[in-house]
C-alpha cells in the first residue's frame, strides 16, 4: 500500500470515528464513492477500534454507557441528582440525551451528558459553553436550562426543558401546512434566533432537526452545542476549521465551509436554507453521494435554484406528493425571500434576522418586499391584493355608473401615491443617512469634515424645496439637524430641529409620537451643549409622551429611555442613570431590538459604573461593547474609538498610565481620520491622551496637545463648556509640574468656575478641580487655605460619590499631607490612614497615591513616637518599590 492511499484511509478514519455508528456507513459511502476497497479498509479499522478494550481507544458511546448504562435503555432506577433517567432520546458525537423525570415535581426533562469528558478538553469546553449560553437565554421558543452538575468522576451534565415535538419540516408535512402557516412557524423561529443575536449569541447549526414543533404549534429552538458569542467569532482559521465537522453542511453558510469569519449573517443563511426546504420540499443542493470536498465546493461556489422551480420539479416527479399552493406572483416573492437570505455574499443578504422577519411580514400582509425592486407594477399589484374588496366594488360601480369611474380612479391613485411616497420617503432618508454616516466601512467616514458639511448644506437646501411634502421635509430637517450636531455645528442643528418640531406639531398634533421623537432629539442636542437642565426637561417630556402613545415594547420607548439615561449620566446622577439604563438594556435586548442601539446603551451604562468606581464592571461591559462594535462596524469607526477611550480611562484610574496612553493613541488616530483635525470629538480625545502623558512626565507633548485641544473647543463651544474645563484642568497639572504655580492656580480656578456653572454647583468634577487647586495652595505653603479647600472637596464628594470611592481616598491622602506639612500629626493620621484604607479596598489600587499615603504615614508615626507602625509603612514602601512589583506612576 502506498503512502498516499494510507493517508487517505487514515484521514477518513479520523473523520468518521467521532460520528454515531448509524451515520458512519452513510458518510463513508458518500466519501468513498465507487472505491469499495477503500470503504472496506476504513470499516475494518473502525471495527477493530471498537473491539479494543483500552479505555483510550473505546467507542465514545461505550464510554458514556459505562458511566450510566450498558444498554441503550436506562433502568428507571438510574439517578442523576433528583432526576430519574428513563431512556435515551438521542446520541451525538459530543453527548447523550436522556428523557428523565423529577419525581418530587412530577415533571419530564431532558438530561444531556457529555461523552469522554476526561479524554477531550475541547468537548468539555464546548459542553460548558452550551450551558453558559442557555443560562443567559430566556425565551419561550428556546429550550431552557434548569440545572447542571457533574458525575462522581467529573463528567458534566445539565438538565434542560424537554420538548415533546417533531422537527419543523416533518410537522409541516404531517399537518399539510399552507404557505402562510409555514411562514408563521418560520417567523417564530426567526424571533428566537433574533433574541439570541440580541444577546450576542450566534447558533451556527440551525436546521429543522434542531427546531421542534409541539402539538399546539409552538416552536422551540434546540442544540446550542456549537453556538458562539459575537465577541469570540474572530477565532483563528485553524479553530474554525476544527469546528467544520460539528456543523451540518447542507445548512452551513459558504463562509463556514471556507473557514471565514462567521456572524449574524451566517444564521441568516441557514434560515434561508430552512425556508427553501419548507417551501420546496427539498434542500437547495443535493449533497448525497458527494465527497466532503465536492459538497464544500457546491455550497461555496454554486448558486441555488429558485424554490418555486424546485417545488415544481418535485411535484412533477412525484404526483402523489401534495405541496402548498401559491400563485405565480406569490412564488416570485417567496423566491426573493429565500435567495436574498441565501446570497453567497454576506453583505448582499438580509443584514439581520429582523430584516428577514420584516419581509416575511410584508409577504403575509401582501405588501412590497424590502428586498425587491420597488417598481410601479410590483407596488400596484401588491396594493390591489391588499385591497381586493375595494377594487371589486370599484369595478362593479364602474359597470353600473360610468360617472363614478373618475372618482374611484382618483381615489385609488391617491392611495397608490401615498404608498409610493411613504416607501420613497423612508428609502430616501434612510439611504441618505446610511451612506454618509452609518457604515462600518472606513470609506463611508469623511476624511475631511468640510466635504461632509458641503453635502449636508446641499441636503438642507434640497429639504427647503419640499414644501409640497411637509412630512418628508420635517423628517429631513430632524435628520439633518442631528447630522449638524455630530459635526459640532450646534446653531444650525438647533434651527433645523426646531423647524422639524413646529412642522410635526402642525402635522401630527402636539402630543404625537413624531413630536416626542423630535423632543428627544432636541434633548440630546442640549445635552451635548451642556445645558443639562433643559436636556432633562425635553427628554422626560418626550419619554412620557412616547410611553402614552406607543406600546411598551416599541423601539421608540427604548430609545427615549436610553436617552434619559445618557442625560442623567452627563448630569452626574449616576445611580439613577444606572437604573434607567438597565431598563433601556432590557427593552433593547427584546426580540427585534437593535444591536447598534444596545451597544450604545451598554457603553453609557459602563460609563456610569466607571464614574461610581465600579471599574471591573465597567471594564467587562466595555470589552463586551468593543467586541460588538467591531462586529458591527469594523476596526476604524468612531464607536471603536469611544470603546478604546473608555478602556484607557479605566487603566488610567488604576495607575497604568502607559496602557492608558496606548489605548488613547489608537482612539485618537481613528477619531482624527473620521472627523478631521478641527472637530470637538477630536479635541476631546486629544485632551484624554494628554491626561495619560502627564503622570509619565511627558510634559512638553502634553502641553502642546492640550493647547491644540483648547483652541478647537473654544471655537466650537465658546468660552464655557465642561470639555473646556477638563482641558484647563489638565493644563493646570502640566503647569504645576513645571513649577508655574500661578498659571496652574489660574487654570484650576477657571476649570472649577466652568464646572460650577454647568452642573449647578453639584458634581464631583468640581471637586477634582478644587482638589488640584488646593494642592497648588499647599505647594505655595498656603496650608490653611489648602486645608479649607480640601474639606470643601470632601463635603462635595460626600454629596456626589459613595464613601468608599477612590477619589474620596485620594482627597483624604491629600488633606493628610497638607496637615503633615503643618506638623499637625495627630490630625494628619486620621485623614491619611482613612485615605490609605479606602485606596487599599480598590480592586486595583492607584500605586502613586498609595505610595504617598505610606510615605506620609511613616513620617506621621515617627513624629508620634510609634516606631512599629512607622516600620510597617516603610516596609510596604520598600516592597512596592521592588522591580518585580513596581507600579506605574
Amino acid at each position: 500500500m502506498d503512502s498516499t492511499r494510507w493517508d487517505r484511509i487514515q484521514g477518513l478514519f479520523h473523520e468518521t470515528v467521532d460520528l454515531p455508528e448509524p451515520e458512519q456507513r452513510t458518510f463513508l459511502k458518500a466519501a468513498c464513492g465507487d472505491d469499495a476497497a477503500l470503504m472496506a479498509d476504513v470499516l475494518a479499522m473502525l471495527e477493530e477500534d471498537a473491539k479494543d478494550a483500552s479505555l483510550l481507544n473505546r467507542d465514545r458511546a461505550q464510554v458514556a454507557n459505562q458511566l450510566l448504562v450498558e444498554t441503550a435503555s436506562v433502568p428507571a432506577s438510574q439517578q442523576l441528582g433528583p432526576y430519574c433517567l428513563k431512556h435515551v432520546l438521542g446520541e451525538g458525537g459530543m453527548a447523550v440525551v436522556y428523557l428523565a423525570e423529577r419525581p418530587d415535581l412530577g415533571s419530564l426533562v431532558a438530561v444531556k451528558v457529555l461523552r469522554d469528558a476526561w479524554l477531550s478538553p475541547a468537548r468539555r469546553d464546548r459542553f460548558a459553553t452550551e450551558q453558559r449560553t442557555l443560562a443567559q437565554l430566556s425565551h419561550p421558543s428556546i429550550a431552557r436550562l434548569y440545572d447542571a452538575d457533574t458525575l462522581p468522576d467529573g463528567t458534566p451534565w445539565f438538565v434542560m426543558e424537554y420538548i415533546d415535538g417533531v422537527p419543523l419540516t416533518d410537522y409541516c408535512s404531517q399537518h399539510r401546512c399552507s404557505i402562510e402557516e409555514r411562514l408563521k412557524l418560520f417567523r417564530a423561529v426567526c424571533e428566537a434566533v433574533q433574541y439570541a443575536h440580541g444577546h450576542a449569541v450566534i447558533h451556527r447549526d440551525l436546521k429543522p432537526s434542531n427546531i421542534l414543533v409541539r402539538i399546539d404549534g409552538s416552536v422551540s429552538l434546540l442544540d446550542f452545542g456549537i453556538a458562539k458569542q459575537l465577541e469570540t467569532v474572530d477565532a483563528s482559521v485553524e479553530q474554525t476549521r476544527t469546528g467544520l465537522r460539528l456543523m451540518t453542511p447542507a445548512y452551513a453558510a459558504p463562509e463556514q465551509i471556507r473557514g471565514d469569519r462567521v456572524g449574524v449573517h451566517t444564521d441568516v443563511y441557514s434560515l434561508g436554507v430552512i425556508l427553501f426546504e419548507l417551501l420546496a420540499g427539498q434542500l437547495p443542493f443535493d449533497l448525497s453521494n458527494l465527497t466532503p470536498a465536492e459538497a464544500a465546493t457546491i455550497i461555496a461556489d454554486h448558486q441555488p435554484g429558485k424554490p418555486s422551480a424546485a417545488a415544481k420539479r418535485l411535484a412533477q416527479q412525484n404526483k402523489n406528493l401534495r405541496f402548498p399552493l401559491a400563485s405565480k406572483t406569490a412564488w416570485a416573492d417567496l423566491d426573493v425571500l429565500c435567495l436574498t437570505a441565501m446570497h453567497k455574499d454576506p453583505q448582499r443578504r438580509y443584514r439581520s434576522v429582523e430584516a428577514l422577519m420584516r419581509d416575511v411580514d410584508h409577504y403575509l400582509k401582501g405588501e412590497p418586499l424590502e428586498a425587491r425592486a420597488d417598481t410601479l407594477t410590483y407596488t400596484l399589484r401588491k396594493f390591489v391584493r391588499r385591497n381586493q374588496r375595494t377594487v371589486a366594488i370599484t369595478a362593479m360601480i364602474f359597470a353600473v355608473v360610468v360617472g363614478l369611474v373618475v372618482f374611484f380612479t382618483v381615489r385609488l391613485a391617491r392611495a397608490r401615491n401615498e404608498a409610493l411616497a411613504e416607501a420613497a420617503r423612508t428609502q430616501r432618508i434612510q439611504q441618505f443617512m446610511m451612506n454618509l454616516f452609518q457604515g462600518g466601512d472606513e470609506a463611508v467616514g469623511p476624511a475631511d469634515s468640510m466635504r461632509v458639511v458641503t453635502l449636508v448644506e446641499r441636503g438642507v437646501q434640497e429639504a427647503k424645496t419640499l414644501t409640497s411634502d411637509p412630512k418628508v421635509q420635517a423628517e429631513l430637517y430632524q435628520n439633518l439637524g442631528s447630522i449638524y450636531q455630530k459635526l459640532g455645528k450646534y446653531d444650525q442643528a438647533d434651527t433645523l430641529l426646531h423647524n422639524s418640531l413646529e412642522q410635526r406639531k402642525s402635522l401630527f398634533g402636539a402630543n404625537s409620537p413624531e413630536v416626542a421623537e423630535t423632543l428627544v432629539a432636541i434633548a440630546m442636542l442640549r445635552d451635548e451643549q451642556a445645558q443639562f437642565e433643559d436636556a432633562e426637561r425635553f427628554v422626560r417630556q418626550g419619554l412620557d409622551m412616547t410611553r402614552r402613545k406607543l406600546p411598551p415594547n416599541h423601539p421608540a420607548v427604548a430609545r427615549a429611555t436610553a436617552s434619559l439615561g445618557r442625560v442623567l449620566e452627563d448630569r452626574g446622577a449616576y445611580e439613577p442613570a444606572i437604573e434607567v439604563l438597565e431598563e433601556a438594556v432590557r427593552l433593547e435586548s427584546a426580540p427585534g431590538g437593535s444591536i447598534n442601539d444596545l451597544a450604545e446603551t451598554l457603553t453609557t451604562l459602563a460609563n456610569c459604573h466607571f464614574y461610581v468606581g465600579h471599574y471591573s464592571v465597567s471594564e467587562s461591559l466595555n470589552q463586551r461593547v468593543l467586541a460588538m462594535d467591531r462586529q458591527l462596524y469594523g476596526e476604524r469607526h468612531p464607536h471603536i474609538a469611544d470603546d478604546l477611550i473608555n478602556l484607557g480611562a479605566i487603566q488610567y484610574e488604576q495607575g497604568h498610565f502607559a496602557e492608558a496612553e496606548r489605548f488613547d493613541r489608537q482612539a485618537l488616530a481613528i477619531t482624527r481620520s473620521f472627523y478631521g483635525n478641527d472637530h470637538p470629538e477630536t479635541a476631546s480625545q486629544i485632551t484624554i491622551l494628554a491626561r495619560a502623558l502627564i503622570p509619565q512626565h511627558k510634559l512638553d507633548e502634553a502641553s502642546a496637545r492640550l493647547k491644540e485641544s483648547l483652541g478647537i473647543q473654544r471655537h466650537a463651544y465658546g468660552g464655557s463648556h465642561p470639555r473646556i474645563a477638563s482641558t484647563l484642568n489638565e493644563l493646570g497639572k502640566v503647569a504645576q509640574q513645571q513649577g508655574k504655580l500661578n498659571d496652574a492656580e489660574a487654570d484650576f480656578n477657571q476649570a472649577a468656575k466652568i464646572y460650577r456653572a454647568a452642573y449647578a454647583g453639584k458634581h464631583y468634577y468640581i471637586g477634582i478641580a478644587l482638589s488640584n487647586l488646593a494642592a497648588v495652595y499647599a505647594e505655595n505653603k498656603q496650608y490653611d487655605r489648602a486645608e479649607r479647600l480640601f474639606h470643601e472637596v470632601l463635603q462635595l464628594y460626600g454629596q456626589t460619590l459613595s464613601p468608599g470611592h477612590q477619589l474620596v481616598g485620594i482627597a483624604k491622602v491629600r488633606l493628610g499631607r497638607a496637615l503633615v506639612q503643618q506638623h499637625r500629626y495627630a490630625d494628619a493620621e486620621i485623614e491619611s490612614l482613612a485615605g490609605y484604607e479606602i485606596l487599599m479596598k480598590q480592586s486595583t489600587p492607584p500605586g502613586n497615591w498609595l505610595q504617598n499615603a505610606r510615605t506620609d504615614l511613616a513620617a506621621i508615626y515617627e513624629a508620634l513616637k510609634q516606631p512599629e507602625k512607622a516600620a510597617r509603612f516603610r516596609a510596604e514602601l520598600a516592597k512596592a518599590n521592588e522591580p518585580t512589583t513596581s507600579k506605574s506612576n
